[in-house]
């Protein structure tokens, strides 16, 4: 596994690819615009160049995450509007910078069925108004309120809305703590390779495109949201011993979220590789 983290961006996106070196990292997850706030300015050209560059000269593959604000299953229409708009705009930053995936939410609605068809329809509306090749990735979730994507079937069912050939286009992030906390145990070998069984058989192992590595402040099916420093929360290291030497996923990035000690994480992490 490509094991990273989620870099800060202030002083331009491009700047990203200087601290994922500083942290030892071989791959680099960044915001493209602010996380907290509907409103984006256009990228900046030079800077568009810059991240082009900086991608180049480092080689490290790159993910984006989207912003915090989007619920594209939201009831009301105008944070469904703004959403929709914003998981466009997103993805063609992407597009812009030669991002090959963007990384979301799917949201929250207290009718799945229904809130599934709308997430699908945002997907596939942001795909048609977004051609190239950047992807758009489904983010598994813990499970708090009426979030959806929190059981792999909910994950799977949220591609297949995608219809036709853009469902190409459409893969999945599964972030170790949300899974955790949604009630998969990851804890040991047999609990490890059921939960990759279920998640094959929902959503097929050949769409997973990243993961988020993180452990869980909660215990096991709590289904709250909670990141922990790896191998300090309720999860342990076993779980990402098994992740990390699971040839399934020596391609896929993975990408630490706790918010600081990226370098100790991403150390601790390597730590963990067996020797070949």
């Amino acid at each position: 596994m490509l094991l990273g983290a989620h870099e800060p961006i202030a002083g331009g996106v491009s700047t990203a690819f200087a601290r994922a070196e500083a942290d030892g990292a071989d791959c680099v997850q960044v915001f493209t615009r602010n996380a907290r706030g509907w409103a984006a300015k256009p990228l900046d050209g030079e800077e568009v160049a810059r991240f082009w560059s900086e991608a180049k000269r480092t080689g490290k593959p790159v993910a984006a995450h989207s912003s915090y604000l989007i619920n594209c299953a939201s009831a009301d229409p105008e944070i469904r509007e703004k959403s929709w708009a914003a998981l466009a705009d997103e993805l063609g930053r992407c597009e812009q910078l030669g991002i090959p995936a963007l990384i979301f939410h799917p949201g929250s609605h207290e009718d799945e069925k229904e809130g599934t068809a709308l997430v699908g329809e945002a997907m596939e509306r942001a795909l048609e108004a977004v051609p190239g090749k950047a992807r758009l990735l489904v983010e598994t979730t813990a499970g708090q309120g009426t979030s959806l994507g929190w059981r792999f079937e909910q994950v799977g069912a949220l591609r297949e809305a995608v219809p036709g050939p853009k469902r190409r286009r459409v893969g999945v992030c599964v972030d170790t703590c949300h899974v955790f906390a949604a009630g998969y145990d990851l804890t040991g070998e047999e609990g490890y390779e059921r939960t990759v069984g279920e998640l094959d058989r929902a959503v097929g192992l050949e769409h997973v495109r990243a993961f988020h590595l993180n452990d869980s402040k909660k215990p096991l099916g709590c289904r709250v949201d909670r990141h922990e420093h790896i191998g300090e929360g309720a999860m342990g290291l076993a779980p990402f011993r098994l992740l990390v030497n699971d040839a399934r996923f020596a391609d896929v990035p993975g990408f630490v979220e706790t918010e600081s000690r990226f370098k100790e994480n991403i150390q601790a992490l390597r730590r963990l590789v067996r020797r070949r």
